[in-house]
């Protein structure tokens, strides 16, 4: 199994920044939850973070070797993300089973038996090109190459985009029992997020270009909470707290409050105190313009 660290990553494009100093440490055996706004350069991390994209400064490491050019490095990676179905040339143009047929010499362990299985089990339809394919068809092609690919690393961009509810279920069941049968490390980025939060180990927010926060999911939601009341006693009972999001309604106010480890709301104070959801938590923190 492999590490996969990021060193002060930075990407520019023309006169735009996209990412400005990324640094952050993938460890083994997790599933990850990369988070972000569109525009905030998630895909454009993925992409050098495994080489497909270079970055303007910084290294990205697997297990101490650099990753760019190096085909050592990149055996242990996989990032699996949708075809651009417009383009007159490239993948697009092929059958599915040609582009599984080039994945399978891509991928050092790739797995023909459980790339089979989830072509039945999808329902793909091999002799069908790829730019003749629907959204959701797409995807179940996308995460049927990247768990299929066996790499240690998997990345996997807006893997459930087009599928409906019970195949969106079905994938993230999938995803967990594999990751659980053979110890891999997944990073899964997504806009859907309340119904796959509690299938990641750890979540990533990615904001304005640079890494917000990175913490284990469970731990970061028991210090999250939203506090209600009027808002002299709001005000007083997380006074000197890590408060985002306020919002007034007469003489009402809501805040979320990000607590710190051993920090606590002020007691006696008349407010409700509710615990947030991770979509609710980093509409809080990420929800401003980007």
């Amino acid at each position: 199994m492999a590490t996969l660290v990021c060193e002060n990553i930075v990407k520019n494009y023309k006169d735009k920044k996209v990412l400005e100093g990324v640094n952050l440490e993938i460890e083994q055996g997790k599933i990850y939850g990369l988070i972000g706004r569109n525009g905030v350069g998630k895909t454009t991390l993925l992409s050098i973070m495994t080489a497909q994209n270079p970055a303007t400064s910084g290294q990205v490491y697997c297990d101490g070797e650099r990753v760019w050019e190096n085909r050592k490095a990149l055996d242990h990676l996989c990032f699996s993300r949708e075809i651009n179905t417009m383009t007159p040339l490239g993948p697009n143009t092929l059958k599915i089973k040609e582009y599984f047929r080039v994945a399978k010499a891509l991928y050092p362990n790739w797995d023909q038996k459980m790339a089979e299985e989830l072509i039945e089990h999808f329902g793909i339809s091999i002799k069908k090109k790829i730019n003749k394919l629907s959204k959701g068809m797409l995807s179940m092609v996308t995460i049927a190459i990247g768990l299929a690919s066996k790499a240690d690393i998997t990345i996997l961009d807006e893997p459930v985009a087009g599928l409906d509810v019970v195949a969106r279920e079905d994938f993230y069941r999938i995803l967990v029992e594999e990751q659980a049968s053979t110890g891999r490390t997944f990073i899964i980025s997504t806009h859907i997020i309340e119904e796959a939060a509690a299938v990641f180990e750890e979540v990533i927010f990615l904001d304005r270009g640079n890494v917000l926060l990175k913490s284990n999911t469970e731990e970061l939601l028991s210090r999250a909470l939203h506090v209600t009341g009027d808002a002299d006693a709001v005000d007083a009972a997380t006074e000197g707290l890590n408060c985002h999001h306020a919002e007034m309604m007469g003489r009402s106010k809501g805040v979320t409050v990000l607590l710190e480890p051993g920090q606590q709301l002020k007691e006696g104070y008349d407010v409700t105190v509710q615990p947030l959801s991770l979509q609710n938590l980093f509409v809080a923190l990420c929800g401003k313009e980007a």
